[in-house]
């Protein structure tokens, strides 16, 4: 059952390259990210997409982020936080292409934990993905819980979009 408005966001792990803006064309070493620990007490804005470089996931679902992750802050996200199904290293040169430095956390779920936890994994064998990637989803958290959440019911960005994550910060 997928994750709702209302509930506790789960207790995972997730890697990620830290941005380094003393040597930004350095792709450092992996940290891990706890969940419970990164998110507590803040309001986070997390958007997943299916696979960092994929066509609808670069040309729509990023560039919005891009543009629109200063009013996110401004109207009170503490951390807008982008998570794929790919590895640390995809997510940081994704990240990197973009030019986020960091004001958009690049996080990795490759091990699926997150997506199945959430309950918004899916099986992306079909189109020769590998069998865990996550569905594309925006979600507000704050303090832990669940505020917002929107998952795509088709191909495209729309509810998952940063207009529509703006729209209920």
């Amino acid at each position: 059952m997928a994750i709702k408005v209302g509930d506790v966001f789960p207790d995972t792990v997730l890697t990620y390259v830290p941005y380094d803006a003393k040597n930004p064309d350095a792709c450092g070493l992996p940290q891990q990210l706890k969940t419970h620990e990164a998110f507590k007490g803040k309001k986070v804005v997390l958007f997943a997409v299916p696979g960092a470089f994929t066509p609808t996931c670069s040309e729509e679902h990023m560039p919005d982020y891009v543009k629109q992750v200063d009013s996110m802050k401004s109207k009170g996200a503490d951390l807008v936080a982008c998570v794929a199904s790919n590895d640390q290293f995809v997510m940081y040169a994704w990240g990197k292409q973009y030019n986020v430095k960091d004001n958009i956390m690049m996080l990795s779920d490759a091990n699926g934990d997150l997506g199945t936890a959430l309950g918004l994994a899916q099986d992306g064998t079909a189109r020769r993905m590998g069998p865990i990637r996550l569905k594309r989803f925006a979600m507000i958290i704050d303090n832990l819980k669940v505020i917002y959440i929107g998952v795509e019911p088709a191909p495209g960005v729309t509810v998952s979009g940063a207009s529509a994550v703006l729209a209920k910060l």
